[in-house]
């Protein structure tokens, strides 16, 4: 008797079921569209329609300065630096993985690719370094966790510190100036293409491979079996270790291209760079619509996540409001997002 082909949908919470990266299950009888497929395009449409709320009530509070097309490119590349991080941060959730060191190493490569002695390379000795440095963390990461079995929580904290603290020493405190004219010219608006930032082109590619490799390769479905049951995946004959390496080198990739797109922004480096970038790239991430303990995600959302959260530091910031205030205004979508997953994934249980 002929076997059904094996499908690379996630199939709710039997986690004996390898997943695939759009957990949409089997249709009913009858046909119709998927009740969690319908269930994802209304979270994004619901993210979609928050943006959509936070832009109107930045255009009613201060019109002129909220909807001018300067602040509107602002938002955008604010968003980019970022964004990257997320786009690697949200593989790390997926695969049921958490990396707290992003923003350290964003600081660690920006300040390594803004000594002296690497300045002296020009713009490919820079945008060289901070990739490197960033997948040479990334690595450290991999190792110990997929390797040296380290609970991902201890070694990204471990990370973190050292990460931190290797910065601090490289700068010692300073910031370190960038002399490089092709860097510094990226931030200009003489180098903006069809009006858009090239920051921002840069997170539109990275977003995009980003979705294409979650959405349209075997990596992407592994990555979404691994975060959904290990031992399944690892039955069904998936490496999980190297894949729980690869996913560790591809966030400390996105964190090496953040830092150097923060080093364009900023126009020097120091160790204080991507302070606090993890809690805003998981945050991002979650209400998003990535489930922390893994098996389900969109970079869409994701991406989502970040502009809402942009939008909204710059809304407070145009309104002078004070910036705890705008803390605990993050926290409380942070909560909304996580009940909401917790209503859905009951409703997918009964």
């Amino acid at each position: 008797m002929t076997q059904p082909a094996p499908s690379a949908q996630h199939n709710g919470p039997d986690k004996g079921t390898l997943t695939g990266p759009s957990d949409t299950p089997p249709p009913k009888s009858g046909g119709g569209m998927p009740a969690l497929g319908l269930r994802l395009d209304v979270r994004i449409l619901s993210l979609l329609g928050v943006l959509a709320a936070l832009i109107v009530v930045g255009g009613i509070t201060e019109p002129d300065a909220f909807l001018d097309t300067g602040n509107l490119q602002l938002i955008l590349t604010q968003a980019s630096v970022i964004g990257v991080v997320t786009v690697g941060m949200t593989f790390v959730i997926i695969s049921g993985g958490i990396d707290l060191s992003v923003g350290a190493m964003v600081a660690l490569a920006s300040v390594w690719a803004t000594t002296l002695a690497t300045q002296e390379y020009g713009f490919a000795g820079i945008a060289f370094t901070a990739v490197i440095v960033g997948l040479a963390a990334g690595l450290v990461n991999g190792v110990l966790i997929a390797y040296g079995g380290m609970v991902p929580f201890i070694a990204t904290l471990a990370m973190l510190a050292s990460a931190r603290g290797l910065a601090l020493q490289i700068t010692d405190g300073k910031t370190q100036i960038v002399t490089v004219d092709s860097v510094l010219d990226l931030g200009l608006p003489d180098s903006y293409i069809l009006g858009i930032p090239p920051l921002v082109i840069m997170f539109a590619v990275v977003t995009v491979v980003g979705w294409l490799i979650l959405n349209r390769t075997t990596f992407g479905r592994r990555t979404v079996a691994v975060g959904g049951n290990a031992e399944a995946a690892r039955l069904a004959g998936i490496d999980v270790r190297r894949q729980r390496l690869y996913l560790y080198l591809l966030s400390g990739l996105c964190c090496g291209i953040a830092a150097f797109m923060l080093i364009v922004l900023a126009g020097s480096g120091q160790n204080t760079n991507g302070n606090l970038y993890e809690l805003d790239a998981i945050a991002a991430a979650i209400i998003g619509g990535t489930l922390l303990s893994g098996g389900r995600g969109t970079i869409v959302g994701s991406v989502l996540g970040v502009l809402i959260f942009t939008t909204i530091t710059n809304i407070f910031a145009l309104n002078n409001l004070q910036s705890d205030v705008q803390q605990i205004a993050k926290g409380a979508i942070i909560v909304a997002a996580v009940l909401v997953q917790r209503r859905t994934m009951r409703g997918r249980e009964t």
